[in-house]
């Protein structure tokens, strides 16, 4: 299993999130329309992971669209929502999930529509929750293709550049009320560590605030990009 990507809810749309991250020197494209779900995306690659920057399009449609990351945006509002894992066995993983007492979402169906008309669509996992000030279970995807053939994919469609790749994801902080119990109930869900081969899931102490993903770190970087409500450590 390794890291594939953060959810981030914007209050903006795809187009101002491009725009931002191009003014400061990275290359961030739109990604596409979820149809079904109403909303819209903007997306940044780095090495073997990325970020999404997620806006609501249709509210009627995502508050009709009964779907765990719409809700949880339409309850979120702007700033970091969730994280997302990959993995090349999610049959499996949804019986490893269930057989070890969480209940999950079983196995769905995604997919987006770019820009020019591509149809890219992956499997996808959820525990089972309801929106709330906790901090919201990881999801869990399986992309239709290995990673070699999509990053190929991607590379030639001009989403990913050599500068791309040489973004590293190192860690991802959360801060929670109680660190003990929230790295306990993580490893059981990544299979018995918070060190993946492309990230490392760190938690602190939080007091007062709803629990959430609150830092983004990646390698060698000395400054922050403070963006909706998000920290990137990643410049």
């Amino acid at each position: 299993m390794k890291f594939d990507h953060v959810v981030h809810f914007i209050e903006g749309t795809p187009e101002g999130a491009v725009s931002f991250w191009k003014q400061q020197n990275f290359h961030a494209i739109i990604g596409g329309r979820h149809e079904n779900w109403g909303t819209r995306n903007a997306l940044l690659y780095g090495k073997d992971s990325y970020i999404e920057w997620l806006a609501l399009e249709d509210r009627e449609i995502a508050e009709s669209a009964d779907h765990p990351l719409t809700q949880l945006l339409l309850h979120n509002g702007p700033g970091f929502g969730t994280v997302c894992f990959r993995t090349s066995s999610i049959t499996e993983l949804n019986q490893r999930l269930t057989e070890s007492g969480f209940q999950t979402s079983g196995i769905l169906d995604g997919s987006r529509k770019t820009d020019d008309g591509r149809l890219i669509e992956w499997k996808m996992l959820f525990i089972n929750e309801e929106p709330s000030a906790r901090l919201p279970n990881p999801f869990f995807i399986q992309w239709n293709e290995t990673d070699e053939e999509r990053y190929e994919g991607l590379r030639s469609v001009g989403a990913i550049k050599a500068a791309s790749e040489r973004i590293t994801l190192d860690r991802c902080i959360f801060g929670v009320e109680d660190v003990e119990e929230a790295s306990e109930r993580w490893r059981d869900l990544l299979g018995g560590s918070l060190q993946l081969p492309n990230c490392l899931i760190e938690f602190r102490k939080l007091v007062g605030k709803k629990e959430r993903l609150e830092e983004v770190h990646y390698k060698n970087a000395k400054e922050q990009i403070v963006y909706e409500k998000g920290i990137y450590r990643i410049r």
